[in-house]
């Protein structure tokens, strides 16, 4: 099929004594987030998303927390090996969309550069890769600072196909053609339903 959707979910709780990572960056605060890699949220919930729209498992079965290769990880590095997971399986980035869940700390100052780096991650440009931060009003776990939640929702496009090395090519053309099919076939519906209203109004 064209295209596949999947959705992303991740959750971590706040640890004394290590660094917040957040899309890769770096983001000043009295802790970070605990966990087996660099804890870094969002980028899990990112690869979450990308791993469930192909059906391809979760994060635990690819890297799994038992596994000493992964202690402390740059989560940024795995989410490069998902992409090329999922450039493998004939499918690239359309967009990717996402939330951070955070009471604190404030992280608007830092969210292009979150951008900037997923986008790179995923090897496409910047204006498909959308990061956001709320807070749930003191409300739940976030609320009460126990830790951040994200979420992310991803778009995957069929490419064009693979070479021998596995790479693929024109997948930008193959989008903006599906693109132009879509406008083909709203103008082809258009029509006919202009069609269907002047024979109604002839049989009045």
């Amino acid at each position: 099929m064209p295209f596949r959707i999947g959705c992303g979910f991740d959750v971590h709780a706040f640890a004394a004594g290590r660094k917040l990572i957040l899309g890769g960056v770096e983001v000043p605060h009295n802790c970070g987030l605990d966990g087996h890699s660099d804890a870094d949220v969002l980028t899990h919930a990112v690869m979450d998303a990308l791993l469930g729209a192909l059906a391809l498992g979760d994060l635990g079965q690819h890297f799994p927390d038992t596994d000493p290769r992964y202690q402390g990880a740059d989560s940024l590095a795995l989410l490069r090996e998902v992409e090329a997971l999922i450039r493998n399986q004939g499918y690239a980035c359309g967009n990717l969309d996402c939330t951070v869940i955070a009471q604190r700390p404030k992280l608007v100052q830092y969210i292009l550069q979150m951008r900037k780096n997923l986008a790179e991650a995923l090897q496409v440009s910047l204006e498909r890769v959308s990061v956001k931060a709320t807070t749930t009003e003191r409300l739940g776990f976030t609320g009460r600072e126990e830790g951040i939640a994200a979420q992310a929702a991803v778009l995957l496009v069929r490419t064009a196909g693979a070479n021998k090395s596995g790479t693929f090519e024109k997948s930008q053309d193959k989008w903006a053609e599906s693109v132009s099919d879509w406008g083909f076939y709203a103008e082809r519906r258009e029509k006919g339903r202009a069609w269907i209203h002047q024979k109604r109004k002839h049989l009045r």
